[in-house]
């Protein structure tokens, strides 16, 4: 096996994405085959994986959100960014994590199916962290797999069980934010660096500037405190807030900007946030596991919810 650095260009973003596809079971359209989509005994293994124009569960926008993520993070930290790939079948596994003040956060760590159990990814996260080592935190938004909570658990972070918001939120059922909500931009970069460093110890950084490239800001700034939360669609992707009713604000302003009628998603709530649960129960969501959020060096955060794509 091959361990060397993600690069920083469309081809190796596409490569990161093909694994971390197949490591979710989705069927993907490629022109290569893959190792996780090897010829049935006796094909030639030339060609098109997969023959035609299948669905691949990936939208285009998705793809292009994926790809754009995984070039960020091998650009800001390319020692935290690795594809292992074996000498016969091309690549099997990679992992994505970053550093920021201190912070460090897994924002991805996948192998194919027919690799794992091999040490693939334990020999990925082991080089991860290694990024990491300076940093007297650490933050992984980890999915309901026995495997990878156990992996995470023996290499010293504390699992916390976290809860996900989902359906269609009725309006009429939620007060109105009681006070002003703005719309953020990139100027508000350094509101919500400070925000970051008072709800998980160090900033974002330069995650805020992808962020922004695909997700709608809002902003709360008044004597009460200030807090942020990204959305895209339906789907709240990380809000911060430096008080319960900061956070409730933005949260609520957040599900009633979603498109009417169509379902919500807020993931990685942990128990310290009731706050966000009760926001959920008033817009009538349904409440059930979404994983778990891994810490070490920190509390769990009361008034954040962390990012499954940028922790």
């Amino acid at each position: 096996m091959l361990l060397r650095p993600v690069r920083d260009d469309e081809e190796d973003a596409e490569v990161v994405r093909e694994v971390a596809a197949a490591a979710c079971a989705y069927p993907i359209r490629t022109s290569r085959v893959l190792p996780y989509e090897r010829p049935a005994a006796g094909g030639s293994g030339d060609g098109p994986a997969v023959e035609g124009p299948p669905a691949d569960g990936w939208s285009a926008e998705r793809i292009e959100r994926h790809r754009s993520r995984t070039r960020h993070l091998a650009r800001t930290d390319p020692g935290g960014c690795w594809v292992v790939e074996d000498p016969a079948t091309g690549p099997v596994g990679a992992v994505l994590s970053s550093r920021r003040e201190g912070t460090w956060a897994l924002a991805l760590l996948a192998v194919v199916p027919w690799a794992q159990g091999k040490g693939v990814g334990k020999a990925l996260l082991a080089r991860a962290l290694v990024h990491g080592r300076a940093c007297l935190r650490g933050v992984i938004c980890a999915p309901q797999n026995p495997v990878a909570v156990r992996t995470f658990r023996r290499a010293g972070f504390d699992v916390h069980p976290a809860m996900r918001l989902t359906g269609v939120p009725d309006p009429a059922r939620l007060a109105p934010p009681d006070g002003a909500v703005h719309e953020g931009t990139p100027r508000h970069r350094d509101l919500m660096d400070s925000v970051d460093r008072r709800t998980r110890g160090g900033a974002h950084g330069p995650d805020h500037d992808e962020l922004l490239r695909h997700h709608r800001l809002f902003v709360v700034d008044d004597l009460a405190g200030s807090g942020y939360c990204y959305v895209r669609g339906g789907r709240v992707e990380l809000l911060a807030a430096t008080s319960r009713r900061l956070a409730t604000r933005l949260l609520t302003a957040a599900l009633l900007a979603a498109p009417a009628g169509e379902p919500v998603h807020v993931g990685q709530v942990v128990a310290e946030s009731q706050w966000a649960v009760d926001v959920g129960i008033a817009a009538g969501l349904e409440i059930a596991n979404d994983g778990f959020v891994c810490l070490r060096g920190m509390r769990p955060p009361e008034l954040a919810l962390a990012s499954g794509l940028l922790p």
